[in-house]
């Protein structure tokens, strides 16, 4: 079943990149008490991931924060080190970057994408939401899974 407005984010631990290595982060660590905008991309270092849906949030971070957020965080079915990389290629120091190594988290909120056709196995569709306090209050996926429309940081900068 596939997350909705109202519902409450799943109990998972996802993966962080830092100076020490990969550090494990609950999602009650990053939502509890917290506005946080949350954005999906299938794949770090992909084109529509690169070029646009990711610079489109470094861009507007200080804006989406200034609508009082606490965190933007970005969220793919890849491993801490390739975030990690992904993120300082993409000057993302403002964000926080999760890795669902294992896509459970993905899973669990039913956004799951066959990316089998590309070579990339289950990914995750892309999407973006508010959370407020664990619980959802804004959804946006892409229709096609894949597509950077519905997304964008200037969407959730509308609907802050």
């Amino acid at each position: 079943m596939t997350i909705k407005v109202g519902d409450s984010i799943p109990a998972i631990t996802l993966r962080t990149m830092t100076s020490e290595g990969p550090k494990p982060i609950t999602t009650d660590e990053i939502f509890a008490g917290k506005k946080v905008v949350l954005f999906a991309v299938p794949g770090a270092f992909t084109p529509g991931c690169s070029n646009t849906h990711m610079p489109g949030y470094v861009v507007h971070v200080d804006d989406i924060k200034a609508k009082g957020v606490d965190t933007v965080a970005c969220i793919s079915v890849n491993d801490a080190f390739v975030m990690g990389a992904w993120g300082k290629t993409q000057n993302a120091e403002h964000l926080l970057l999760l890795a669902d190594g294992s896509g459970e988290f993905t899973q669990a909120i039913g956004l799951e994408l066959d990316a089998r056709g590309f070579g990339m196995g289950t990914r995750s569709k892309r999407y973006s939401m508010i959370v407020e306090d664990g619980k959802v209050t804004a959804l946006n996926v892409e229709p096609d899974g894949a597509g950077v429309q519905e997304s964008t940081a200037e969407k959730i900068l509308e609907q802050l």
